[in-house]
């Protein structure tokens, strides 16, 4: 891998100990700029995005979803062990808590009932083709609303707040929610059986090995880099995985391997069927992380 070009982000130290990147610059942390003051879960940003997180999780809890919620959970703790079965209690939750199948119910009349149908469902689809497209902008805006990690990318680098591309981004974050029934809401739930189903799967595990294809670790906020094929990216606020190495290889040269903490998934393909379709897709929430660069 000598031949791969990279540089590390402003201001960053790189020592060749033979145990990895120092720690002088606390690089290790979430970077100012890529963070929010704020948020809606009971971890700051900066904890919940650093590299001592992606090691060391703990439980993400949105604030008020379990307190709003707890029928919906009382209802899938009566399914039991059938998975199928808990998934329809999920989905009929949502579909009545939202009245997602009746929109004059919720005040659509006319040409405004066509933005109902942005639900929970068509914004991961959409994310599935395009996660610079208005849903991927949405579901960015969520992530960054909630767990307070800003978006660094959305077709372009998102750097400077105010500029071209961050406007670009709030636009279609604010087409995506506009005249939506409680859009933000019903990701908040997505979220939280997610982590309830991943809770009852893995059986105490906290991390999953997650693979991502790329033609360039350069194109990525390199923080620095540790001994032989390790680095430190910083991640965008969401992006897409898949638990298939040899997936991964189809879309790009270079295989990036990351322990991703199960906390920090929020949407899987087998979750919910007919959501996602193929590619053993995993929606993981971003940070600081070490990662692993190996060929195809």
């Amino acid at each position: 891998m000598e031949n791969f070009s990279w540089q590390p982000s402003e201001g960053a130290r790189v020592c060749d100990n033979g145990r990895g990147l120092c720690r002088g610059d606390d690089k290790a942390s979430l970077p100012r700029e890529a963070r929010l003051p704020i948020n809606r879960c009971n971890l700051p940003a900066v904890v919940l995005g650093s590299l001592t997180y992606q090691r060391h999780p703990s439980p993400l809890l949105l604030d008020g979803v379990a307190e709003l919620h707890h029928d919906l959970f009382r209802r899938l703790a009566l399914a039991g062990d059938d998975d199928e079965r808990r998934g329809d209690v999920f989905r009929d939750y949502l579909t009545v808590r939202f009245q997602l199948e009746w929109p004059e119910e919720m005040g659509y009349t006319g040409r405004r009932k066509g933005r109902a149908k942005a639900n929970y469902v068509r914004l991961i689809r959409g994310w599935s083709f395009d996660s610079d497209s208005r849903e991927g902008a949405v579901l960015k805006g969520w992530v960054e609303s909630r767990f307070g990690l800003l978006p660094r990318w959305h077709g372009t680098p998102l750097r400077e707040a105010g500029g071209d591309s961050w406007q670009r981004y709030l636009e279609m974050r604010a087409s995506g929610l506009y005249g939506t029934n409680a859009l933000e809401a019903q990701l908040d739930l997505v979220y939280t059986y997610c982590q309830y189903e991943l809770a009852r799967r893995h059986n105490g595990a906290r991390h999953v090995t997650l693979y991502r294809g790329v033609n360039r670790v350069a194109d990525y906020e390199i923080l620095g880099r540790g001994a032989g094929d390790r680095y430190t990216l910083l991640l965008n606020n969401l992006s897409s995985f898949t638990c298939s190495r040899e997936r991964a290889c189809e879309f790009g040269d270079y295989i990036l391997a990351v322990e991703v903490p199960l906390t920090k998934i929020f949407f899987y393909c087998g979750l919910l069927p007919g959501v996602l379709q193929g590619e053993d897709e995993f929606l993981a929430i971003g940070g600081v992380v070490d990662v692993t660069l190996s060929t195809r």
